[in-house]
């Protein structure tokens, strides 16, 4: 039973390690959002002829802005997409990591009861601490990987009609990562890891 919750705590170190992975995207995907955001926003601006002033002698001058911008925003989006991939590649790594978790009880060659599954043994978490805590921590990841991949999305449409409280509005939702509230994910790491802390 104990070698199974080492096994567990290894589980539990790459999902750590993955949770950091997520940390560095996740300020590559909110200095993405901000630089198209501030595109996005500047698009009216830029489309008003009555913006260019003397620059207007220039010929085709705020058709080649326009379309600069435009290019700019493409290759922001694009990096956008390749960053959710990352994301999305963390959640399959994370969903990897429950289903080996799982076999790890199902798979051995003792089968395991509820009640050995819930057994403690001193500080070390049970069986079910460790495999609730693994589905947990994926569906949290999961639920804001789809989150994030429905911001992006909606990025894309503010560019036809550009709001800025919208733009805010949808930053701020990536910045609080609402289906990953950290004092949940702190607690099932302090549960699993409890012999580490005393």
């Amino acid at each position: 039973m104990e070698g199974i919750v080492k096994k567990y705590q290894q589980k539990f170190r790459k999902v750590r390690d993955e949770a950091k992975r997520w940390d560095e995207l996740q300020s590559r995907l909110l200095a993405q959002f901000r630089n198209a955001s501030s595109i996005i926003e500047r698009l009216p601006t830029i489309q008003n002829s009555k913006n260019y002033c003397t620059l207007k002698c220039i010929d085709g001058i705020s058709d080649a802005v326009l379309r600069k911008q435009m290019e700019s925003l493409e290759t922001i989006l694009l990096s956008l997409k390749k960053t959710l991939k990352e994301f999305h590649d963390i959640v399959l790594s994370l969903e990897k990591i429950v289903r080996d978790g799982r076999q790890l009880v199902k798979g051995g060659s003792v089968k395991l009861n509820m009640k050995q599954l819930q057994q403690r043994i001193g500080v070390k978490p049970s069986l079910v601490d460790c495999l609730d805590g693994l589905s947990l921590l994926h569906e949290m990841h999961q639920s804001e990987y789809l989150l994030k991949s429905s911001v992006v999305s909606a990025l894309s449409t503010l560019t036809l009609k550009p709001s800025a409280s919208d733009l805010g509005a949808l930053h701020q939702l990536l910045v609080d990562q609402p289906n990953i509230p950290k004092e949940e994910v702190q607690f099932i790491f302090d549960i699993v890891f409890a012999e580490e802390i005393c």
